[in-house]
């Protein structure tokens, strides 16, 4: 398979925060933010892969500040690492206020996603070609992670 590098398959998402997105104080419901970062990661990997894609992972998910209601979300997602089937993806959240114009980090997440064949099993995906020194740190960081859940996952044994 012929390497792709993660600015093929990069997205920016957004969504309009709307009173049903949030709690009585105006504050935006994490799981929404939740479902949209998972929305964009999965965008990301169908789009690297062109195959069915499945979370596998939530690493983390760091809240940093709250987003309110009228705020424009914008989902930042790209390519980090890439496996055999696996590909990990790293989502920037930031808040836009509207009527200011200010922009804020609110939140960033990294997911692991394995591309399905047509049978529902594990297939192999185009690898990454790692572009710059921006890619080249994000990859490292990747393995970094993918290697710290194997050591917990096998301390769970």
């Amino acid at each position: 398979m012929k390497p792709k590098s993660a600015s093929e398959s990069a997205v920016i998402m957004t969504h309009l925060v709307m009173p049903g997105d949030a709690n009585p104080a105006g504050n935006l419901h994490g799981g929404v933010i939740l479902k949209h970062v998972d929305t964009a990661g999965g965008v990301v990997c169908k789009r690297h892969s062109r195959a069915n894609t499945v979370t596998a992972c939530i690493e983390r998910m760091d809240f940093q500040q709250p987003a309110y209601i009228g705020e424009l979300l914008i989902f930042k997602a790209s390519l980090n690492y890439v496996g055999r089937t696996s590909m990990e993806v790293g989502v920037r959240v930031e808040a836009e206020n509207l009527k200011t114009g200010e922009v804020r980090h609110t939140n960033s997440a990294y997911l692991t996603y394995v591309a399905l064949g047509e049978d529902g099993r594990p297939t192999p995906v185009p690898p990454l070609l790692v572009e710059d020194e921006v890619a080249e740190r994000r990859q490292r960081e990747a393995i970094g992670r993918m290697e710290m859940r194997k050591k917990l996952k096998s301390q769970e044994k």
